[in-house]
């Protein structure tokens, strides 16, 4: 469970999100909003990549304020942007960074490399250079380099917005079997339109907190509105 409680973030003196109280229990949580509503910097906090300005984050009673290593233990966070993620030039090195930090074996992390490249398809490119893959193969290299650690929850800001139809449906397949908690922030509605839940951000705060079809019927009214 992640229960947020009573969060405000100011950054450069601007208010970025207002007084928000959540508790997320659902298997597939969606973000979803105009930019600059709030909805990535909400993302950030899950996992203490920022800390709140005033309130408490904690994810399974650990608080990000002190126990950040901990939480990204528990919370895996996948970027828009896989490059900014992917750091070892080789496929199979680069799963392997995040164990080798965690004190696994040189066995260990090749026995676990394996399973999650095969689990997305990239076992065949384990030693092919990172930056030859295509968009969509990036975003799936990124997100084995998350899951590898094992952690309870995912959070995934935009994760098809670079891709082309074929590749975002490649990865739509992916969140859709992760046996994690996911939150998944997203533009695209037609990807999050069968979750559990989906949280509209509207000027750093929650306009709508609701099943799918209620919440983004009333996101696309908003827009309407503007």
């Amino acid at each position: 469970m992640i229960d947020i409680q009573n969060v405000s973030l100011f950054f450069e003196a601007r208010e970025v999100l207002r007084d928000i109280s959540l508790t997320l229990t659902e298997r597939r949580i969606a973000i979803v909003g105009s930019n600059g509503s709030g909805k990535s910097s909400f993302a950030r906090l899950l996992n203490g990549l920022r800390l709140p300005t005033s309130g408490d984050i904690l994810v399974d009673g650990l608080n990000t304020r002190d126990k950040g290593r901990e939480v990204r233990r528990k919370v895996g966070f996948v970027f828009q942007n896989p490059d900014n993620q992917i750091v070892f030039p080789i496929v199979e090195e680069d799963v392997g960074f995040g164990l080798k930090n965690l004190g696994f074996s040189a066995a260990e992390r090749a026995e676990k490399a394996k399973e999650v490249l095969r689990r997305y398809g990239l076992w065949h490119l384990r030693d092919q250079p990172s930056h030859v893959l295509s968009g969509g193969q990036k975003q799936l290299l990124a997100i084995a380099g998350v899951l590898v650690m094992e952690p309870r929850y995912v959070v995934l800001d935009e994760p098809t917005t670079l891709l082309d139809l074929r590749n975002k449906i490649q990865v739509r397949k992916a969140i859709e079997a992760l046996p994690q908690t996911a939150i998944v922030v997203s533009h695209d509605l037609d990807l999050v339109a069968d979750f559990d839940r989906v949280l509209v951000f509207d000027q750093g705060r929650i306009l709508a907190d609701d099943a799918p079809n209620a919440a983004l019927r009333r996101y696309v009214e908003a827009m309407q509105d503007v």
